[in-house]
């Protein structure tokens, strides 16, 4: 009788190399893992050319199963239908904007997610930090740390102190420029979901931050029960007029034009791409801040950073990129952004979510699923 082959399992993307100990106790003669530590460019992006589009097909051809971190790797269905052997995306997080989910069903490719609960049989190491603190008394996701260390960090040029501190670019220097205050200014959010209100929440119990926000279907009825979930009340939050709400809905323009720090905290999807273009940035004051810790594509990159170089505006710290990871050509990467004239630019390589507790749990709950899939048991947090 013939043995029957192992499973052929991919870690897709595992730059710290953190995935596989978490399958290590997997029989090998059942799987059989091969672990990248690269992310290869994205199949549909128009600057990728026709070998790298070859040379992605090529490694993930082989594959039964596919451990994914989150979109590093996008799923289109063009790359889909070129992977006969695919039958399983073990995906990180909850959301996956850039995998085509009907052409998955269609072919009869499971996804499954990993939405940071534990393990359901208690063998890993319980739910994730955040999920056992209580949001109205600070708990929340990783992102609204990250975006707040990019803020300040902008705001008071800890880069750049840091590196004249440190003597990089010339002998050490001392201070490069003026801070920039967070007290009694106005925060904008671009996208108000649960990310978003608590963003909002550390700028007006911090610094009494005046707070507004918009998104296309965004009310204000929505709004002041997210006030109410962050444990916020609707009205006189802040430091405005009592009778002002807490967080206040205003039309895309005023929130551009009124805002100190704008952040994006917007779903990206075929409507949301270049939200932020020439006009939006157009309506900022010359001393706001941009913020986006959400996804790349939801701004307009090239004119951006037309906007950055002539220093329209104050500065932009951004975690996200339209190609990721940001190629070593990137203009972001070359500009010299030190030069007179020139807006703050921070950035950093989409830390938003990547904490240690939170990688962790996703790939206990990915190796979960994988353990059931081998067992030919049903799969847990099913997409598609």
């Amino acid at each position: 009788m013939a043995t029957k082959s192992p499973i052929k399992l991919a870690i897709l993307d595992d730059y710290h190399n953190i995935a596989a100990q978490h399958f290590s106790h997997l029989d090998p003669s059942k799987v059989s893992t091969t672990t990248f530590n690269d992310t290869l460019p994205a199949y549909t992006h128009p600057k990728t050319s026709d070998a790298e589009r070859t040379a992605l097909v090529d490694r993930l051809k082989p594959f039964a199963v596919l451990s994914t971190m989150r979109e590093r790797t996008s799923f289109p269905g063009e790359l889909l239908r070129q992977l006969p052997n695919l039958k399983l995306i073990l995906a990180t997080g909850t959301q996956f904007e850039t995998f085509d989910l009907k052409t998955a069903k269609d072919l009869g490719i499971r996804v499954v997610a990993a939405p940071g609960r534990g393990r359901t049989d208690e063998k890993g190491s319980g739910p994730s930090a955040r999920s056992k603190i209580d949001i109205k008394k600070g708990g929340g996701h990783p992102t609204t740390q990250h975006a707040w260390a990019l803020i300040l960090a902008l705001a008071r040029n800890v880069a750049a102190d840091d590196a004249v501190m440190k003597g990089k670019g010339g002998s050490p220097g001392w201070q490069t420029a003026l801070a920039i205050g967070m007290q009694g200014k106005t925060l904008g959010l671009v996208g108000f979901g649960r990310i978003g209100a608590l963003v909002a929440r550390v700028g007006l119990l911090a610094w009494g931050m005046k707070i507004v926000c918009w998104s296309a279907n965004l009310t204000q009825e929505k709004a002041d029960q997210l006030a109410q979930d962050v444990g916020l009340p609707v009205v006189g939050g802040g430091i405005a007029d009592a009778d002002e709400k807490t967080f206040k809905v205003v039309s895309k323009e005023e929130l551009f034009r009124n805002s100190d720090v704008i952040s994006l905290h917007y779903v990206l999807s075929a409507r949301s791409r270049g939200i932020v273009g020439a006009q939006e940035l157009g309506w900022m004051k010359p001393s706001a801040l941009l913020i986006n810790t959400s996804r790349g594509p939801l701004i307009d990159e090239a004119v951006l950073l037309d906007t950055l170089r002539q220093g329209r505006i104050g500065g932009a710290a951004l975690d996200v990129f339209s190609i990721e990871p940001l190629p070593t050509d990137s203009p972001w990467r070359s500009e010299n952004w030190d030069e007179p004239g020139k807006s703050r630019v921070l950035l950093t390589p989409h830390m938003g979510y990547v904490e240690e507790n939170t990688l962790q749990i996703w790939y206990e709950e990915t190796a979960e699923n994988l353990e059931r899939y081998v067992d030919g048991k049903e799969l847990l947090y099913s997409i598609a």
